[in-house]
């Protein structure tokens, strides 16, 4: 039995010392990850809006489909930014895209027409035909009838931080960039969900403004994002526009973006804000349809995203096994700094948001996105979501 006994030791041991040198290979990665891409958050430029002095004419555009109710709620701010020639007429049009909708979208659409001569709707039939998969085909009909070359994407169910969101967010446009991508993020709610929902939003943005700074624009947010028309138009004549319902955001950014042409905006005035999800259910449905656009990605962001989301994972599960191993206190030195790096940088990055209440969540935002990867890795990798709503 003794030499049972050994060979099991040994084998314990070859599995630990296995352990150690792959958590110290994933920690170096994490680390030059970091350093590289997240340190980029210094370098955000702020906004030269109020420099602008000549205001272009821009065309909104909100594609909606039974949002009745944000739509009165919502809008009127919108319709009230400060965007204006000298002599006080709006210089931008809203143009909502009414969706096949079957509540009261249309009746309050007539009502804010009635207050505003800026604002128009486009109605899509039940039976149109579409050449377009889901939003995109709404977002093709707004952009068909806009009357200004400087588009502003944003959604229903959201709110601009305040009257010069508009001026903020074009500001890069009149510097000559083509792309502009803003921070569009949650209003605080109590819980768990609503939580770890406003730290993956913050994540994802220092995700893809460090990416964007770095020369590798991948995504944006459609609820808050501003491009040229004939951006738009040449991003539709993309095989990949029409592989999903949605994802819009992503694709535009993935096709056209590249480090000349596309901006990123945190300026607060910029930020807009919607209500997330209350549900884990209709959260998981909302995530599915966003992951579903990433393998769609140029291949450089693919393959960086990929190592990113394995080295974090597998880090934190060899970190839980090596807690029973003699390798434990260099194991725990290396995760604190690691710790340490990252969330100095989320830190700086939730400062930057408005968003100081999460970081005394950081160790639980941590390890859920490690379980949401997971959970997730189906439609990041293969699946498609085929819904826009």
């Amino acid at each position: 039995m003794r030499p049972l006994n050994f060979s099991t030791d040994q084998l314990i041991y070859q599995l630990s010392l296995s352990a150690m040198v792959l958590f110290c290979l994933f920690a170096a990665f994490q680390g030059g990850y970091a350093i590289y891409f997240f340190m980029r958050i210094f370098c955000l430029p702020v906004s030269k809006s109020s420099q602008v002095k000549e205001h272009f004419p821009v065309s909104i555009i909100i594609c909606a489909k039974n949002e009745a109710a944000n739509l009165k709620k919502n809008l009127p701010s919108i319709l009230s930014q400060r965007y204006s020639n000298d002599a006080g007429k709006a210089l931008y049009e809203v143009i909502v895209v009414n969706d096949d909708s079957d509540d009261d979208t249309s009746r309050v659409l007539m009502e804010l027409e009635q207050q505003y001569d800026n604002l128009w709707d486009v109605v899509i039939a039940p039976d149109a035909v579409r050449d377009l998969q889901g939003k995109k085909y709404a977002l093709s009909k707004g952009v068909a009838i806009a009357g200004h070359d400087w588009l502003l994407l944003t959604d229903a169910d959201c709110i601009p931080a305040g009257p010069d969101w508009l001026a903020t967010m074009v500001a890069p446009l009149a510097a000559g960039k083509q792309i502009v991508a803003g921070y569009g993020g949650y209003n605080h709610q109590p819980g768990l969900l609503n939580a770890f929902i406003r730290w993956e939003t913050i994540h994802t943005f220092l995700q893809y403004s460090t990416y964007a700074l770095a020369g590798i624009p991948y995504m944006a947010v459609g609820r808050n994002l501003a491009c040229t028309k004939d951006v738009f138009l040449t991003v539709q004549q993309s095989e990949v526009w029409n592989a999903l319902p949605s994802g819009d955001d992503d694709l535009l950014i993935s096709i056209a973006g590249t480090s000349a042409n596309t901006a990123i905006v945190c300026d607060e005035p910029a930020f807009t804000f919607s209500n997330a999800k209350t549900s884990w259910h209709d959260w998981v449905q909302q995530k599915q349809r966003h992951l579903s656009t990433g393998k769609y990605y140029k291949n450089p962001a693919k393959l960086l995203l990929g190592v990113y989301g394995i080295s974090h994972a597998a880090l934190w599960l060899c970190f839980f096994a090596l807690l029973f191993s003699h390798h434990i206190m260099p194991v725990l030195v290396i995760m604190l700094v690691r710790c340490i790096i990252y969330w100095f940088l989320w830190t700086v990055t939730t400062i930057k948001l408005h968003e100081k209440k999460l970081i005394y969540l950081f160790p639980f935002c941590d390890i859920a996105w490690m379980v949401y990867n997971f959970a997730f890795f189906p439609y990041i990798t293969w699946k498609n979501k085929k819904q826009w709503k």
